[in-house]
């Protein structure tokens, strides 16, 4: 069969109607009431003219209704446009308008930040208002109620054939830098994100409907992707899952009492995180004198997109000694790069993850030739095969991230790495925040890492500020636990064990609070803007 999203969806459907497929609150779907609602919403859009590569965009917290958007816009072969909740005006008017979106579903709840914006919205055709218990006024005066649109679809599936070249575009913003549209062929995504190649053996299936069938013959798990569904980790979670038929659980914001709660609730046996963003106030609630919760379903816990430290995954061995736990690697340009099972005791790194490279993904140095094995150079993760077109009406970024040699085409996002003796990659951290002290390349990762091992640190960002002599020094912008604290000087005989000298903070901002993105990226900008802003807290010349 073709590897098209809505196709292998439906495929699943046939094949898996009556399990449990979806809930979030209150609202729960059968795989058939799936189907049926995104049929309804399907055939609504196809009324309002949506054609084959027009754009529509999401904009909420994780739903039932997120998802059936989702499948409903490529039912009919249109492209669903993920709009970070995050954003302020000047991001959300940028991706609206550099989007051409079409049509537009959204929460109620953003109906004033949607106003703010509302002079670049007039090539919309519809909009779609999902009700969450607010009262803002409607943005225009076509907006139309989400469950009126679906009422008045039909509920079958009559929809015309699809294409493996069907389009998916994922917006990312990165650490650094305006939203870009990542554009995937639905067959290209497939095989880099959603379960085409598998990630432990590295075989590629021979059809894609084999996920669906392989699935038969096993036994359904209940995942729970904690981040939200505009970053694209959980948008694979969620569709990888559906293929396989598995029951998926979502929460609308992230609440680590709630999601133990669910765990509880609704015998969980996968937790998706990303990173100590997550997994720290995860580990917190459980240790909480209070908490009964009941976790023993719980088999896994993965995380991707962001770093999941020593200190985080020992907490975790610590409650769940026998707990599969995984790091993936990937990024919106490249799909998923390696994964790597830890075991308890074995948690340390050098640097980000340490990684066996899945297909098609190796280090390139400077002169876009293979890394070699247990050498000392540092190069960048690249990716070959099932790679994205480019960048959404940006062929400048394109040509720089899309590099052909000698006849591969790689995707190259700038991630840093370096390869072991053994030949699994180490992650060293994005290239567009790397500190240069010096002469020498520190990558802000490593440095977080180490920090973040100290027993008083709950959460630390480390950036390149501005040094008369070096350049650049290394600044932590650190949060520490409660009631907890440390020096500047304990800090740094503390990262001596971990990191090389050259690497070690030279300045300290004390915060209340460790500003990340929603999917638990740092967030450089804030922390520069921390930095440039107030005096540090301690500094060492």
């Amino acid at each position: 069969m073709e590897a098209n999203l809505a196709d292998l969806f439906e495929y699943a459907v046939d094949a898996f109607g009556d399990r449990d497929y979806l809930l979030e609150g209150s609202e729960r779907r059968t795989y058939a009431e799936m189907e049926a609602r995104s049929n309804r919403l399907a055939h609504y859009l196809l009324e309002q003219g949506v054609e084959p590569g027009d754009h529509i965009g999401i904009y909420g917290y994780n739903s039932v209704e997120w998802v059936e958007s989702l499948w409903a816009i490529f039912k009919v072969r249109a492209v669903w446009i993920n709009v970070n909740y995050r954003y302020v005006a000047d991001e959300l008017r940028h991706i609206l308008s550099n989007g051409d979106l079409i049509g537009l579903i959204h929460a109620r709840e953003f109906c004033p930040r949607v106003s703010e914006v509302a002079d670049v919205l007039g090539g919309l055709r519809f909009s779609l208002v999902i009700e969450d218990g607010t009262d803002h006024p409607d943005v225009r005066d076509d907006a139309v109620s989400y469950e009126t649109a679906l009422a008045s679809g039909d509920p079958g599936r009559d929809f015309g054939p699809r294409s493996g070249d069907d389009l998916y575009i994922l917006y990312t913003g990165g650490t650094t830098g305006l939203p870009k549209g990542v554009v995937w062929r639905h067959e290209d995504v497939f095989y880099a994100l959603g379960g085409g190649i598998d990630a432990v053996t590295n075989k590629r299936v021979d059809d894609p409907g084999d996920l669906t069938r392989a699935a038969k013959n096993g036994f359904p798990i209940t995942f729970l992707p904690c981040a939200p569904l505009m970053h694209g980790a959980t948008q694979w979670g969620v569709m990888s899952q559906s293929f396989q038929g598995n029951k998926i659980v979502l929460v609308a914001k992230f609440d680590a009492r709630r999601v133990w709660d669910l765990v509880e609730k609704e015998r969980v046996n996968v937790l998706f995180i990303t990173g100590d963003a997550m997994g720290r106030p995860l580990i917190d609630a459980l240790d909480d004198e209070a908490a009964t919760y009941d976790t023993s379903s719980l088999l896994a816990v993965a995380s991707s997109a962001a770093i999941f430290s020593p200190t985080v995954k020992d907490d975790f061995f610590r409650h769940f000694p026998n707990l599969v736990m995984t790091d993936s690697v990937g990024s919106s340009e490249g799909g998923a790069q390696g994964v790597t099972q830890v075991s308890a005791g074995q948690t340390g790194m050098k640097g980000g993850p340490t990684v066996s490279s899945l297909t098609g993904t190796i280090v390139l140095d400077d002169d876009f030739r293979p890394v070699a094995p247990g050498s000392d150079t540092v190069g960048k993760v690249a990716r070959s095969g099932h790679i994205p077109l480019g960048y959404y009406k940006d062929p400048v970024k394109t040509a720089a991230t899309f590099i052909e040699v000698d006849g591969v085409r790689y995707a190259i996002p700038g991630d840093f790495a370096t390869v072991e003796a053994d030949g699994t990659i180490t992650l060293l951290g994005r290239g567009s925040v790397s500190i240069n002290s010096g002469g020498e390349k520190i990558y802000p990762e490593e440095v977080e890492s180490a920090l973040k091992s100290h027993p008083t640190v709950y959460d630390a960002t480390v950036i390149g500020t501005p040094d008369e002599r070096w350049g650049q020094r290394v600044s932590a912008i650190v949060q520490f636990r409660p009631g907890r604290s440390a020096g500047l000087a304990e800090l740094r005989d503390h990262c001596r064990a971990k990191i090389a000298g050259y690497k070690i903070p030279r300045q300290m901002h004390v915060v209340d609070e460790i500003l990340r993105s929603p999917s638990g990226k740092p967030d450089y900008t804030w922390a520069g803007q921390v930095a440039a802003s107030t005096p540090p807290s301690e500094e060492i010349n």
